[in-house]
């Protein structure tokens, strides 16, 4: 199944959620698109669900089916809560950190950051934007990389980077610090849903 790259908008209404990370898709018309606009009156099923609670969580970090279901399947071999590790995988990625480093402003943005070999993890050129960064490592920009607009303009309206990421905003660098707790993570998300999709 290929990765979702059609209009962000529609998809954040369908799901209730912004995919962009700015929450201007639900300003305007916080209902799902559609001729009967906010009426619609549809009771979902449990499976319904459990389907949604997926897609959202898949279109907000921006992966193909295969790749979201690899990482579940990685996390439910993990000690602790299968919903609660699969996320911390989910934010542990790298075009996931960039994004909450504040080097872009979406997630779609800091993918493409990765793949162009603007990003470098402890000194070294990475372009994977699955890469797993692990605690203590170092995520920066190339030096050629860091007067580029979009970074330039997304550092500039980033005012939150979470705690367990520490910005060195002189040299455009962040620590992985720590993993994530849960708290810290999407509240919008109920991952027990996903584990029980993936269940049936």
């Amino acid at each position: 199944m290929a990765r979702y790259t059609g209009p962000v908008w529609k998809k954040s209404r369908r799901l209730g959620i912004s995919l962009t990370g700015t929450g201007k898709e639900l300003d305007k018309r916080p209902y799902a698109p559609g001729q009967h606009g906010p009426n619609q009156r549809k009771k979902m099923s449990e499976y319904g669900l459990q389907q949604q609670e997926k897609q959202k969580l898949r279109f907000m970090y921006g992966l193909n089916e295969r790749q979201f279901r690899t990482l579940f399947n990685k996390a439910g071999k993990m000690k602790g809560v299968h919903g609660e590790n699969f996320m911390l995988l989910l934010d542990s990625r790298l075009d996931n950190l960039v994004y909450r480093l504040g080097f872009a402003r979406t997630r779609r943005q800091a993918r493409q950051l990765v793949n162009h070999g603007h990003i470098t993890v402890d000194g070294s050129r990475v372009d994977i934007p699955s890469y797993m960064v692990k605690p203590g490592q170092v995520i920066g920009l190339r030096e050629k990389s860091k007067n580029l607009d979009i970074v330039k303009e997304a550092i500039e309206v980033n005012n939150f980077v979470p705690d367990y990421l520490s910005l060195d905003e002189e040299k455009l660098e962040g620590t992985f610090t720590r993993y994530a707790e849960r708290e810290e993570l999407p509240a919008e998300i109920n991952e027990s849903l996903i584990v029980e999709f993936y269940s049936r």
